[in-house]
C-alpha cells in the first residue's frame, strides 16, 4: 500500500502536515475530506514499490530535477537522539501489548522529524506487507546501523522486543552522551585557537605592513625579532594564496593516505600513541567496545556476530584488527581474553575482567562494569584536560601578544634612544 506525505489546509486556514497509507490519491483526498482538510500537496514516499513517485502541488506534478526544493527538509537530519526517542516510545507501546503495526502507526503519527517520519512510514508499510521488523529496518541502514538491526533480529527470535528496545534506547543515549563529552571538551580550545589565528592574521596583514613602512622610511637598524615579524607579515600578505593551496593540498594528501589500508593503520596507531590524547582515545574506544558487546550479548546476538559488529564501533583500525583476530580465535575455540592480552592493545584490567566474566559465565555483566568504569574515567580525564587546556591557551596567547608587542616596541624604543642621544 502506498504511503503519502501530505500538506493541506485545515479549518481556519491552518497548515496541516502528515502521513497516510491509503490505496491511491482518491482515497487520500477522501480521508482528508472527512477530517475537513483540503489537500494542497502530496508525495508518495513509498514510491519505490509502486512506480515512479513525485511531489504534487496544487494538482500539478513537480518533475524530478525541479528547482522547487523543500529547503527545510534538506536541512533536516535524523540524529541518534531522534532514533533513541523513537525507540523508547516503541518499547513503551510494545510493553503495553500494542500490536506491532499499530505501534508503528502511533510512532509515525507522533514523530516530528520529517525524514524519520518518512522512514518509519516505509517500515510500517513493509511490516504490513509481511516483512519482519529487522528486515524492514535493515533497508534503511544509514539510519539504523548493524548494531540496531541485529539486536532487533535477536529480539524477534527471542520474543523480548520491549526489553531489547529499551536497551537500544539506553545504549544509543549513552553513546551520544559519551561523544558529546569528548566534543564539548575540545570545542572551547578549538574556538580559542581559531580566534587567535584570525586576530594574528589580521594584525600581520593590516597593521604590521604600515609599521614596516614607517621603519623603512626612517632607515632604522631593526632588531632580529622585528625582522622575523616583518618576514612573516610579508609572506602572509604576498603569498597567502600559495599558503592556502599548500595547506589544502597537504590536508587532501593526508586524507587520501588515511583512506588506504596501510595509511589508516599507521594513522590510528599514531593516534593511540599520542601524549595525553592517545590514552583518552583508547579509553573511549574500549568503553564503546565493551558497552556495545555487552548490549548485543544481553539481547541474544551470537558472540561471533557481535564481535563482527563491534569491530566498526571502536573507530580505530589497530583495535579493529585485534578484534578481528579475536573473532577468528574464538571461532577456533579460543577465549576472548587470550587474543586481547596477546595484542597488548587492551589494558590488563580489561583483559582480566573479561577473563573472569568468561570463566564465571557472567561476561555481559563484566563488560557492563568495564564500560561504566571507562566512561567514568573518560569523563574525569576530559574534565582534567579542560581545566588544563584553558590556562595553556591563555599562556599561549600571552606569549604571542608579548612577541608582537616586543617586535613593535623595541625598534621604537631604539629610535627614541638614538634621538635623545643626538
Amino acid at each position: 500500500m502506498p504511503v503519502y506525505e501530505y500538506i493541506g489546509k485545515g479549518s481556519g486556514g491552518k497548515t496541516v502536515k502528515g502521513v497516510l497509507d491509503v490505496d491511491n490519491v482518491k482515497a487520500l483526498k477522501a480521508a482528508l475530506r472527512r477530517d475537513k482538510v483540503f489537500l494542497t500537496e502530496y508525495h508518495e514516499t513509498a514510491a519505490a514499490k509502486g512506480g515512479a513517485g513525485g511531489r504534487v502541488r496544487a494538482g500539478k506534478k513537480v518533475q524530478a530535477g525541479s528547482r522547487d526544493v523543500d529547503v527545510k527538509e534538506m536541512l533536516t537530519r535524523i540524529t541518534p537522539l531522534d532514533v533513541a526517542e523513537m525507540t523508547r516510545q516503541l518499547a513503551t507501546l510494545q510493553k503495553a501489548g500494542v500490536p506491532l503495526v499499530d505501534s508503528l502507526s502511533a510512532i509515525v503519527d507522533q514523530t516530528e522529524n520529517a525524514k524519520l517520519k518518512r522512514v518509519m512510514s516505509q517500515v510500517r508499510t513493509d511490516v504490513t506487507e509481511g516483512a519482519s521488523l529487522f528486515r524492514a529496518l535493515d533497508r534503511h541502514n544509514k539510519v539504523f546501523g548493524p548494531t540496531y538491526v541485529n539486536m532487533i533480529r535477536a529480539a524477534e527470535s527471542s520474543g523480548t522486543m520491549d526489553l531489547v528496545l529499551l536497551r537500544l534506547a539506553d545504549f544509543t543515549e549513552s553513546q551520544v552522551r559519551l561523544r558529546n563529552k569528548v566534543i564539548g571538551a575540545l570545542t572551547y580550545p578549538a574556538i580559542m585557537l581559531c580566534i587567535s589565528v584570525l586576530i594574528v592574521a589580521a594584525m600581520m596583514v593590516l597593521v604590521v605592513p604600515k609599521i614596516t613602512v614607517m621603519f623603512t622610511d626612517l632607515g632604522a637598524d631593526l632588531p632580529f625579532i622585528t625582522k622575523v615579524l616583518i618576514f612573516i607579515s610579508e609572506t602572509l600578505t604576498s603569498w597567502w594564496w600559495l599558503l592556502l593551496l599548500m595547506l589544502g593540498g597537504a590536508a587532501t594528501a593526508v586524507q587520501r593516505w588515511r583512506l588506504t589500508d596501510e595509511g589508516g593503520l599507521q594513522w590510528d596507531g599514531w593516534t593511540l600513541r599520542m601524549p595525553v590524547f592517545g590514552d583518552l582515545l583508547r579509553k573511549v574506544a574500549i568503553s564503546r567496545f565493551t558497552r556495545t558487546l555487552s548490549t548485543l550479548l544481553n539481547s541474544g546476538v551470537p558472540l561471533l556476530t557481535a564481535m563482527e559488529i563491534v569491530e566498526n564501533v571502536v573507530a580505530n583500525q589497530v583495535l579493529a584488527n585485534v578484534l578481528n583476530e579475536a573473532r577468528a580465535a574464538i571461532r577456533e575455540g579460543d577465549s576472548i581474553a587470550g587474543p586481547l592480552k596477546r595484542s597488548e592493545q587492551f589494558p590488563p584490567m580489561v583483559v582480566h575482567m573479561i577473563a573472569i566474566g568468561e570463566r564465571s559465565g557472567e561476561l555481559e555483566g563484566m563488560l557492563q562494569n568495564v564500560a561504566e568504569s571507562y566512561e567514568n574515567q573518560v569523563e574525569t580525564r576530559i574534565n582534567a584536560l579542560t581545566s588544563v587546556l584553558e590556562p595553556i591557551m591563555i599562556v599561549g596567547m600571552g606569549i604571542l601578544v608579548a612577541f608582537l608587542v616586543a617586535a613593535i616596541l623595541l625598534p621604537m624604543m631604539k629610535l627614541t634612544s638614538a634621538v635623545g642621544q643626538g
